[in-house]
């Protein structure tokens, strides 16, 4: 039997006055226990989307359910159901992190005795034992992230939303927090709906993608179907001698479309897949054109966003000043390779 899904949307709109729609008539469905990615610029309709769907912004039209229950008719059912860790952290400088976490489960009804094992048991799971009676004010921006999650997470929540949980972080932080979420869907089959703007952290977590722009979702599916909707994989060739790009760009005119990339480097896609790579090195052989370097690359989440919207994204690895430096959490990729 098929379950219902654990988040589903039906022409969600939200219009702002005197400014565009925000969100304009998206449709999606999340099942219990994926980790969906939405991804998107900034402006996109991302967070818009988020704050309707955790019942903090009423839509101008359109439906959805979270949990099972109505966002607008059913608010507070929704709340119960979901934890949320948004762009910012709810944060009082003064408390400490435990002090933060056990307001938290007194508010959310934890009796006494749990309400302490709770909070040592997620202080311990976010990595914040040591700073736990440290005032929240001398902590890192990762501590605070890593202390809102915690936070989203005393009640024991179905559905986490997590809006951009990781920009501006150091690295590593992003690297632990990537593994808790990953955890978090893996061994509690907690649904997981993440906004970024960041192509390695969705390609990274999430079993499926959605792509929105300018309130448009404009591409959903696995990392693996959107880059395979792009076609095969390109190789880049730059030669010894940058005056060799003209030469280089008419040798390799006949296998597909090409982009130049400064210096004389080309990148070609290749239609027929990597067993075109042989024919170029044969060419570029009998042409005594010596080269630098030539490189296979398979199609990125980057050459989807630029095919889907024609622009990159802010968050792409030519962009952004921590991307690409942190592992993959260990269990998602082997997860997904299992068809999850």
């Amino acid at each position: 039997m098929t379950r219902e899904p654990a988040i589903e949307v039906e022409k969600l709109v939200r219009e702002f006055r005197k400014g565009p729609r925000a969100v304009d008539g998206i449709d999606l469905a999340v099942a219990p226990g994926e980790i969906y990615g939405f991804l998107g610029p900034n402006g996109a309709g991302k967070s818009t989307t988020v704050l309707m769907l955790t019942t903090l912004l009423p839509p101008t039209s359109g439906h959805a359910t979270v949990g099972g229950f109505d966002i607008i008719r059913q608010g507070a059912q929704v709340r119960a159901t979901i934890g949320a860790a948004l762009q910012e952290a709810a944060l009082d400088a003064i408390l400490t992190g435990r002090e933060h976490l056990m307001l938290q489960a007194t508010l959310q009804g934890l009796r006494s005795p749990e309400r302490r094992e709770r909070t040592r048991a997620l202080l311990e799971r976010v990595g914040l034992t040591e700073a736990a009676d440290r005032r929240v004010g001398g902590y890192s921006g990762g501590m605070k992230r890593r202390l809102d999650l915690a936070l989203a997470l005393v009640h024991s929540p179905r559905i986490l939303f997590l809006d951009e949980p990781t920009t501006g972080l150091d690295p590593q932080s992003r690297s632990a927090l990537w593994e808790e979420v990953a955890r978090l869907a893996r061994d509690e089959g907690m649904t997981v709906f993440l906004t970024t703007q960041y192509l390695e952290e969705a390609d990274v977590l999430a079993d499926r993608i959605g792509i929105i722009d300018h309130g448009h979702i404009v591409a959903e599916g696995t990392p693996a179907q959107l880059k395979a909707n792009i076609g095969g994989p390109s190789v880049e060739v730059t030669p010894a001698e940058p005056d060799d790009g003209g030469r280089l760009t008419e040798l390799l005119s006949q296998f597909g479309e090409m982009r130049h990339n400064g210096n004389g480097s080309v990148t070609v896609q290749l239609p027929g897949g990597e067993a075109e790579l042989a024919d170029i090195i044969r060419i570029l052989d009998r042409a005594d054109l010596r080269v630098e370097t030539l490189q296979l690359q398979q199609p990125s989440l980057d050459d989807v966003f630029l095919a889907q919207t024609g622009r990159k994204l802010e968050g792409s690895a030519d962009g952004a000043e921590n991307e690409g430096d942190a592992p993959a959490p260990e269990g998602r990729r082997g997860r997904r390779r299992r068809g999850r």
